[in-house]
C-alpha cells in the first residue's frame, strides 16, 4: 500500500493526453491562426517561460561533471517481472523496472533544476509555430543504437507508430498527434489534431526510441520478433545502460555502455556514473525491509511510516554504515486516497461516497499506526500552490461563472472539507451524519444491516489491494462502516492480478495516487477525462464523466498564461473535491530515504529533483570500504 508520495517528480509518459470535450468546444474559443513565419530552432523547451540554460551551456548545475564512474548499485524491487517489452507494458506481461529508465533513450530530457523544461537528448534542437499545430524534432547526428547504428527519423516514425498502434496508454497519450513524418535528413516532423495545446511539442519530446531494424528483424532463435508480443530477449536501445544479466522474477542486471554516444553531452555529463545496476525483486514488503537490513540492496525510499519509526534500530544505523535522510518534495503534488468505482451503482450517488469519507478516522489512523507523520490529503493538488481554498474568486469564479448550470452548487457556497474524526464524540457524530445520508440516498437499517428500500441488497463493498501492509489500516475503517450497516470485504491480491483487475475495472474501492506536476495539462484528461473513463488500462480508475470536468480540463490545456492555467486548475480541483469521488488518505512533503553508506552525491541537490538518485550519485570507493562492501 503507498503510505506516501515515492517519487521525486511525476513523468508525463506514464500518463496519457486524451481527446477534448467536443461538446463544450465552444464555451472556450480556439487560438488565433497560425503564423507565417518560419519558426526558429531551440534547444530547449519550458511550459512557464524560457528555459534557465541557454544555448550551448556545458552541463546542469547540480551534477558533478567529473563524478568517478564505476561500483555496483542495487535496488529492491517489489514484484516481479516477465517481460522487456515497454510496447506492451500495461497490457501484457509485467515489465522490468529498468528498460525505461536505462535502455531507452526519448527525444528530450528534462531538467530538474526548473519546472516543465526540457533539453534536447536524441534530438539536438526543435521548433513548433506560434499556434503549436506541428512540431519538428532535429536529430543529432552522433546520437546511436548500442549496435553502432544511427538513430534515424525511421526510427522515430516507428517508435510513434507502434507505440500509438499497440499500446493503449501512449495511443491516448498521443490522441492528438495524427501523423509523423520525415521531413529533412535528420528531421521528423509531427502534426496534431488541434492548436493551441501548449503541452504538444514537449510531450512528443517524451517519445521513447526504439530500433526500427531490430524490431522488425530476427532473434538469435530464428524467429521474427513481433513488437505487439511480450519477450524476455534482451533489448536493444540507445540507453546508458544494456541488459547483461537477469533471471526473470528475480533479478535484472544492467551494465554501463562503455562510450556510450551521450555520456559527453551537457545533458548527459555527469550522470549515470555506476558501472552496475541491479534489480533485487521481492515479493513481499516485510521481506523487503528485512533484505535492505541484511544488505542485500543498497538504497530504500520508505514510504511507510511505521517503518521509518521502528524498523532502523539496527547496529548499521547506530555505526553510520547505514544512513536516514529525507528530501523536501517541492515538484509535484498527489491525490491518494480510497478510490470508488462508479461504474458500480452502490457508488453512484454523492451522499453514499461522502458517507464513507465521514466514517473514515484518520485522525486515530494517524496517531496510532503513521506515528503523526502525515498530513490529510484535501486537495487533488496537495502540497503545491494550484490546490483550491476557501470560496472561488477572480478568475477561478469567472471560470466557474461559464459552466454554472453544469457544476454543484456547494462549488460555490461551500469550501470543501474532510470530516475530522479522532475523538468519540467525533466519531459519533460523522457516523450519524453519514447514516443520514444513506437514508436520503435510499438505504435503510433492517437489523444491523444496510439494505437498499427499493431492492431490498445489502451494501456490500470489497476493499481491493496488493499489499498485505494495507490491512492495518482497512481493518480499522472496515469497523466504522460496519457500525452503520455497510458489509465489507478485504481481499489482497498478487500484483499482477491486481493490475489485471485494474485494467478490466473489476473492483469496488482501492487505494490510487495521482502524482501531479506544477504545470498540468494533458495528463488531467487520462486521470479524469470522459473518453479515458472505459478504456481498458487507464488511469481514470474512478471511471468519471462530467461534462464540467472535461471543460474544465480543456481550459487548462489552453492555457496561454501561468495566471489562467492556476485558476482553472484550482476549479477542476473544487469540482473533483465537490463530487466526494474518492476518501483522500494522506501524504507527507518529504522523501524518506535510507542508504548503505557507500555513495557520494554533489554538494547541490536539483531543486525540483528530490534527491537526484541514482542518476546524479556515484559510488564512493574509500566509504564503501568504510561499510563493508560486499563487492
Amino acid at each position: 500500500m503507498i503510505e506516501d508520495l515515492g517519487a521525486s517528480r511525476p513523468s508525463r509518459r506514464d500518463v496519457i493526453a486524451g481527446a477534448s470535450a467536443a461538446t463544450l468546444a465552444a464555451a472556450f474559443p480556439g487560438p488565433a491562426a497560425p503564423a507565417t513565419t518560419e519558426p526558429e530552432w531551440r534547444h530547449g523547451l519550458s511550459l512557464l517561460g524560457e528555459p534557465k540554460y541557454a544555448p550551448g551551456f556545458p552541463h546542469f548545475a547540480y551534477v558533478r561533471p567529473d563524478a568517478p564512474k564505476g561500483g555496483l548499485l542495487r535496488l529492491g524491487q517489489q514484484g516481479t517481472f516477465d517481460n522487456f517489452n515497454l510496447i506492451v507494458s500495461g497490457v501484457k506481461g509485467e515489465l522490468e523496472a529498468g528498460i525505461g529508465p536505462f535502455v531507452l533513450q526519448t527525444l528530450m530530457t528534462p531538467s530538474e533544476d526548473e519546472v516543465g523544461t526540457e533539453y534536447g537528448l536524441v534530438a539536438e534542437a526543435v521548433r513548433f509555430p506560434d499556434d503549436r499545430g506541428w512540431v519538428a524534432y532535429r536529430i543529432r547526428p552522433e546520437a546511436r543504437f548500442n549496435d553502432g547504428r544511427p538513430i534515424t527519423p525511421e526510427d522515430v516514425i516507428f517508435s510513434f507508430e507502434v507505440l500509438k498502434a499497440n499500446s493503449p496508454t501512449y495511443g491516448f497519450y498521443y490522441h492528438n498527434v495524427v501523423k509523423a513524418e520525415r521531413t529533412g535528413e535528420r528531421e521528423v516532423t509531427f502534426t496534431f489534431s488541434e492548436t493551441g495545446n501548449r503541452e504538444l511539442p514537449q510531450i512528443v519530446g517524451e517519445l521513447p526510441i526504439f530500433p526500427r531494424h531490430w524490431w522488425t528483424g530476427t532473434a538469435p532463435n530464428g524467429t521474427r520478433r513481433d513488437p505487439t508480443l511480450t519477450t524476455l530477449e534482451p533489448p536493444l536501445g540507445s540507453g546508458p545502460y544494456r541488459l547483461k544479466a537477469f533471471e526473470p522474477g528475480r533479478y535484472a542486471l544492467y551494465e554501463l555502455v562503455p562510450d556510450h554516444w551521450s555520456r559527453d553531452l551537457n545533458v548527459g555529463r555527469g550522470r549515470h556514473n555506476f558501472r552496475e545496476i541491479r534489480f533485487e525483486y521481492f515479493r513481499d514488503t516485510t521481506v523487503l525491509v528485512e533484505a535492505f537490513k541484511g544488505d542485500q540492496y543498497d538504497y530504500r525510499a520508505e514510504n511507510s511510516a511505521r517503518n521509518w519509526a521502528t524498523a532502523y534500530s539496527f547496529p548499521a544505523v547506530a555505526e553510520g554504515r547505514v544512513l536516514r535522510e529525507e528530501f523536501p518534495v517541492r515538484a509535484s503534488g498527489v491525490m491518494q486516497a480510497f478510490a470508488f468505482n462508479l461504474r458500480r451503482p452502490q457508488f453512484q450517488d454523492q451522499r453514499v461516497r461522502r458517507a464513507f469519507n465521514l466514517a473514515f478516522d484518520f485522525e486515530e489512523t494517524n496517531r496510532t499506526l503513521m506515528y503523526g507523520l502525515y498530513q490529510r490529503v484535501d486537495s487533488y493538488f496537495f502540497g503545491t500552490e494550484l490546490a483550491s481554498s476557501g470560496l472561488p474568486e477572480g478568475r477561478e469564479k469567472q471560470i466557474l461563472d461559464e459552466l454554472k448550470e453544469l457544476v454543484p452548487a456547494r462549488v460555490f457556497t461551500t469550501p470543501y472539507a474532510n470530516p475530522v474524526n479522532g475523538s468519540s464524540e467525533a466519531v459519533r457524530a460523522n457516523l450519524r451524519e453519514a447514516l443520514q445520508l444513506l437514508q436520503a440516498a435510499g438505504y435503510e437499517l433492517r437489523g444491523r444491516q444496510l439494505v437498499s428500500k427499493a431492492s431490498g441488497q445489502p451494501l456490500r463493498v470489497e476493499f481491493l489491494e496488493y499489499d498485505q501492509n494495507t490491512e492495518r489500516v482497512v481493518l480499522p475503517y472496515r469497523a466504522a462502516l460496519e457500525r452503520i450497516g455497510i458489509a465489507v470485504d478485504f481481499r489482497v491480491v498478487d500484483p499482477a492480478q491486481y493490475q489485471n483487475r485494474l485494467r478490466s475495472f473489476d473492483f469496488d474501492v482501492t487505494t490510487q495516487l495521482w502524482a501531479q506536476s506544477l504545470s498540468p495539462g494533458n495528463e488531467q484528461r487520462e486521470f479524469w477525462g470522459s473518453a479515458a473513463a472505459d478504456r481498458s488500462g487507464s488511469r481514470n480508475v474512478v471511471g468519471i464523466k462530467d461534462n464540467a470536468i472535461d471543460a474544465l480540463i480543456d481550459r487548462i490545456v489552453f492555457a496561454e498564461d501561468r495566471e489562467t492555467l492556476v485558476a482553472a486548475t484550482r476549479a477542476l480541483d473544487r469540482v473533483l473535491l465537490a463530487q466526494d469521488f474518492v476518501v483522500p488518505q494522506w501524504s507527507s512533503r518529504v522523501i524518506r530515504t535510507a542508504r548503505w553508506n557507500r555513495f557520494g552525491r554533489p554538494e547541490r541537490l536539483p531543486e525540483f529533483g528530490g534527491s537526484g538518485f541514482p542518476s546524479i550519485w556515484w559510488y564512493d570507493q574509500a566509504l564503501a570500504a568504510k561499510t563493508g562492501a560486499p563487492r
